[in-house]
């Protein structure tokens, strides 16, 4: 599907033509690398981190300083509306929840982003509106416009799928490859019967509620693969991962070159 870069990166997202890298290094300057590097989002990881959410907002204010128009979702520890209307306050693109197993998951995932009547998020005048400049226009309307995504990890999130994406509100669904991996009883098995068949229902899930489907894969030869299987969005590469294994394939090559001059 073709878009407009006019429309900036929710437009981009909600074609399902965004790629995006994962993000765990509390620093700024991962963020200017990733907009620099011409990802279209990050996700910022708050669920398996030690990132606060003054980081989270240090990030943001990065993404939004860097080059070009750098999209931010961030991942929050779980599905709870307190963690949650927290870091939408910080002015976030988008979120995206673990752990979303049956539609009454998703409907109250939607409900903790959305103000009263629609839903329970507390009303303030944080970043995200301004800093009150824009407080009424967000909290009638601006507020709505945040991208949800909800995360299918185990099989019970597989066999409810469509169910979950059919919740008004619902914006994308995103496959947690080792989540799901492990809950079917084939940690790491990237190539086991048992998640390929969980990975094409979810995506078929997706296609019927006609959202966007991703994933994960940390590693630049994956991604052909997950492309293969149908997924509309990638998150690639992680930032800490990345910095390991180039540091490997460095020091390889250094012995390499080291060994050959010395022969």
């Amino acid at each position: 599907m073709t878009y407009s870069t006019d429309d900036g990166f929710p437009a981009m997202f909600a074609a399902g033509d965004a790629l995006g890298t994962w993000v765990s290094i509390g620093h700024p300057a991962i963020v200017e690398a990733a907009a620099r590097a011409g990802f279209e989002f990050v996700v910022i990881d708050t669920e398996h981190t030690e990132l606060s959410l003054e980081t989270v907002a240090d990030l943001t204010r990065a993404a939004a300083a860097a080059p070009g128009d750098l999209g931010v979702i961030v991942r929050p520890a779980w599905n709870d509306p307190v963690r949650i209307k927290r870091i939408l306050d910080i002015g976030v693109d988008g979120i995206i929840v673990p752990m979303v197993d049956t539609p009454e998951d998703a409907r109250e995932l939607i409900r903790a982003t959305r103000y009263p009547p629609e839903g329970v998020r507390g009303v303030a005048s944080g970043r995200a509106a301004g800093y009150g400049q824009r407080f009424v226009e967000y909290v009638e309307e601006d507020h709505r416009s945040v991208i949800v995504i909800a995360q299918i990890e185990t099989p019970t999130g597989v066999e409810n799928a469509a169910d979950i994406a059919a919740v008004d509100g619902i914006d994308s669904l995103f496959v947690g490859p080792a989540d799901l991996s492990a809950s079917l009883g084939v940690f790491a098995e990237w190539d086991a019967p048992e998640l390929e068949d969980a990975m094409a229902r979810v995506i078929d899930a997706g296609a019927e509620a006609d959202i966007p489907v991703g994933t994960l894969t940390v590693r630049a030869d994956d991604i052909d693969d997950r492309v293969e299987r149908g997924f509309d969005y990638l998150l690639a590469g992680k930032d800490m991962t990345t910095l390991i294994e180039t540091g490997e394939r460095i020091r390889e090559q250094y012995a390499e070159s080291t060994a050959a001059h010395r022969d």
